[in-house]
This record gives structure tokens, C-alpha cells and sequence, in this order.
């Protein structure tokens, strides 16, 4: 439940936009980016070790599969209409 909390916070964190924008601040955000990234892959690597090492059973791994799955599409829907000019 906290990689649901966590995953994103990077992103947040590091891609505010600044009045300035200068090479400093991209390095930022893609730092952020970065670690956004890894943490999602993370949450979808877990489950499939567990799942392969039988320490949970079918129906835990779909859940989960399903459920960080929905997670980054928010994610990635949110930052779509962010990017948008209104």
C-alpha cells in the first residue's frame, strides 16, 4: 500500500515548474523522473518475484498487477492534463 503513496512523490516533488527555467532545474526533473520510474517498475517487479517464488498465489499477483497498473495510469493521465494549456 505505500508504494501507491510513495511512487509518485518524486515526480511531485521534483517537476514544479519555476519562474526560471535553466538547465539546473531540468537536471531536477529528471532526476524525479528517474526515480519515479525505478519506484513503478519496483512496484510491478515485487509481485512477479513473489509470484514466481510461489510465496503468493494467482489471484494476489492479478490484483496487484491490476492495481499498479491503474495507479501509473492516473499517473500518467494526470500528467497528460497537466501538460495541456487551459
Amino acid at each position: 500500500m505505500m508504494m501507491y503513496v510513495l511512487v509518485p512523490m518524486p515526480y511531485m516533488f521534483f517537476s514544479g515548474r519555476s519562474a526560471v527555467s535553466s538547465g539546473l532545474s531540468e537536471g531536477w526533473k529528471d532526476t524525479g523522473r528517474f526515480i519515479t520510474g525505478f519506484a513503478a517498475v519496483v512496484s510491478f517487479a515485487v509481485p512477479g518475484i513473489l509470484y514466481h517464488a510461489r510465496v503468493i498465489r494467482t489471484g494476489a499477483f492479478v490484483m496487484e498487477v491490476f492495481a499498479s497498473a491503474l495507479v501509473l495510469a492516473a499517473g500518467l493521465y494526470y500528467d497528460y492534463l497537466a501538460g495541456q494549456a487551459w
